[in-house]
């Protein structure tokens, strides 16, 4: 991840795709305190910077120290639900982008970030979409889970939050990853999407993938292989 996270088509759409939708239906004022919940190897930092001062938590040693010498700042070491850094609290944002599908206690965790926010804070997740897809994709970047509408519908609810927007995305590349996904399901075989294509494809993908947040501005899509959901704390 930490290779690729820069340049990689996904990420690099994704992130696109994020920042829109932060700007588009929640934009928060500029000195917003906003957390990042598992940061990973520090590929989001810089975009959520664009939204107020960051701090972030990540439960891997070697991507703690991957994500402070990329972004300049203190990540601290954190687990959901149960084990987060005490001072973290009064947020105005937090963003768990694809990680709430990697934890054993997901609606406990909705409801420890839930509690981590300000009153009228907003949380933003991603999450894969379909649990019908799984495939050894998923059993590669060790996901528990995949979700459909109804399961992070009820997450949201168990922890106190109100849905503010809820769609699908990566709905343009469908067709064609959902056809790998069932080849490689069907064989047993495939699941390494991380690396990097070569450039010509790479920016196609990206390009392709990242004008969904023209519309993600305007509407919620009908189908994809991710879901992304905006719930406010009351």
């Amino acid at each position: 991840m930490a290779d690729v996270e820069d340049s990689h088509w996904w990420f690099a759409a994704r992130r696109q795709l994020i920042a829109g939708l932060i700007a588009r239906r929640i934009a928060p004022l500029a000195n917003a305190n906003v957390l990042e919940a598992g940061c990973g190897t520090g590929g989001n930092l810089a975009m959520l910077g664009q939204f107020g001062r960051v701090r972030a938590f990540e439960p891997d040693q070697s991507a703690r120290a991957r994500a402070a010498a990329k972004s300049g700042l203190d990540i601290q070491p954190g687990f959901l639900p149960h084990d987060l850094p005490a001072d973290y609290d009064g947020f105005d944002l937090i963003a768990a982008l694809d990680v709430l599908e990697h934890v054993d206690d997901d609606l406990g965790s909705f409801r420890a970030l839930g509690q981590r926010l300000r009153p009228g804070g907003y949380l933003f997740v991603t999450v894969p979409a379909y649990p019908s897809l799984w495939s050894r994709h998923d059993d590669l970047h060790h996901h528990k889970r995949r979700y459909d509408k109804a399961r992070l519908l009820q997450a949201l609810g168990g922890a106190g939050l109100a849905p503010r927007f809820l769609s699908f995305f990566n709905t343009l590349l469908f067709p064609l990853v959902l056809t790998k996904r069932l080849v490689d399901k069907a064989t047993n075989a495939g699941g390494d999407d991380d690396r990097l294509p070569p450039p010509l494809i790479n920016e196609m993908l990206r390009r392709v993938f990242a004008a969904e947040r023209h519309a993600l501005s305007r509407t919620a899509l009908p189908f994809g292989l991710s879901l992304v959901a905006i719930a406010q704390r009351p």
